[in-house]
């Protein structure tokens, strides 16, 4: 890769498409024909969610945001929003245009989410707004307590059945879906070390209880109404997920970019399809490379894994003390020694979307080649979160 792109200065991010083409078909089997819907924050680029979506098996965006998804519904007729919205503005435009109406699914998962879009524009001055309810799907332990992300406030069956009965009862509303995230199951690495086995055992006692939870509850709300979608899973629970008979789509998107951290599962190897290189800019010590830039730090708490990882050339380690720094990031290692100013080192971000947020552009790269490019949102010049 560093050939095919050496005339492009850094920082330089590329997708190998031999890759990501091996990570979309490998999910697809994995999903066992259960259609997954693709999470655009894990792509960040509209040439790569377009270019999936047109694979038989994926169907439909799930988006991050409201802006972002009236901006994709040009194109896109199928766009459910991941997480409730309180972008006034944004509800407006929703609220008048009746093809973006129809398109766009919103996220709720208390009644004031409703209020505060009925406070934008009244029900009889607007479309009919599809909605989707948002349930909390982590694990309730005796033992553990809370284990998952803190989401929704609605948890068991009569919670989501109270909910979904204000929903249909209100004017201007249409329940049209549920999702439910599993996100200690689908977002939690489980080939990383010593602590593996307790892992595993979570994941099977929560998977238990949920499909039978998931299960009572979408039996529940279908006396409530007609839902069109069950939405569940994530790239690490693919598999485990389209098992359960309630659901009817999946979402995943980070296996196709392929995040360093999702190279620490048992159940599946992506294919790394991204990475990005930054210049030797300057030599400290004989094993000592500086390279320009690097912070690029992943979402999450605040641990070493979360930092970009150099992968090229092999033997390179950052410094505990500095880590990925904002204008310059040290690396030691038998790797360094035979470096020196204007050589690259590859990294891969440890998660997938957000390496969009920091580059214009991807190269593309095909059997060593540089193909083409595809902007990300920010080379579009779009920022949503």
């Amino acid at each position: 890769m560093t050939r095919a792109v050496r005339d492009i200065p850094a920082p330089v991010a590329v997708l190998g498409m031999e890759a990501l083409r091996f990570n979309a078909l490998d999910m697809l089997v994995r999903a066992g024909g259960v259609p997954i819907r693709v999470a655009s924050k894990s792509l960040r680029s509209r040439e790569a969610l377009a270019a999936l979506l047109a694979i038989p098996g994926y169907r439909g965006i799930l988006a991050f945001t409201l802006p972002e998804a009236l901006w994709l519904a040009d194109q896109h007729d199928d766009i459910v929003l991941g997480y409730p919205s309180t972008d006034r503005p944004a509800i407006a435009r929703l609220a008048g245009d009746e093809q973006a109406a129809a398109r766009i699914t919103l996220m709720v998962d208390d009644p004031a989410q409703l209020d505060l879009i009925d406070a934008v524009v009244r029900p009889a001055e607007r479309a009919t707004l599809r909605v989707a309810i948002d349930v909390d799907a982590s694990w309730r332990s005796a033992g553990l307590g809370h284990v998952g992300v803190r989401r929704s406030p609605v948890h068991d069956v009569a919670e989501v059945v109270r909910l979904a009965r204000m929903v249909a009862a209100r004017p201007g509303f249409e329940l049209v879906g549920l999702m439910m995230y599993e996100a200690q199951i689908a977002g939690q690495p489980d080939a990383e070390g010593p602590g593996d086995p307790v892992i595993r055992w979570m994941q099977r006692r929560s998977a238990a209880e949920l499909a039978d939870r998931r299960g009572a509850i979408v039996a529940a709300l279908r006396e409530v109404a007609a839902l069109e979608f069950v939405n569940g899973g994530g790239t690490g629970s693919l598999e485990r997920t389209a098992a359960d008979e309630a659901v009817t789509e999946l979402t995943a998107g980070s296996g196709l970019f392929a995040g360093h951290l999702f190279s620490r599962y048992r159940s599946f190897q992506p294919a790394p399809a991204a990475a990005f290189a930054l210049d030797v800019v300057r030599k400290p010590t004989d094993d000592i490379v500086t390279v320009l830039g690097g912070g690029w730090i992943a979402s999450g708490p605040p641990v070493a894994s979360r930092q970009p990882a150099p992968v090229w050339p092999a033997g390179l380690r950052t410094l505990a003390r500095e880590g990925a720094g904002e204008v310059q990031t040290p690396l030691q290692g038998s790797g360094a020694r035979a470096m020196r100013a204007g050589d690259r080192v590859w990294f891969r971000h440890a998660k997938s979307g957000e390496l969009s947020e920091r580059v214009d552009r991807f190269h593309l790269i095909q059997g060593g080649e540089r193909v083409g490019e595809t902007p990300t949102y920010r080379g579009e010049g779009k920022a949503f979160l």
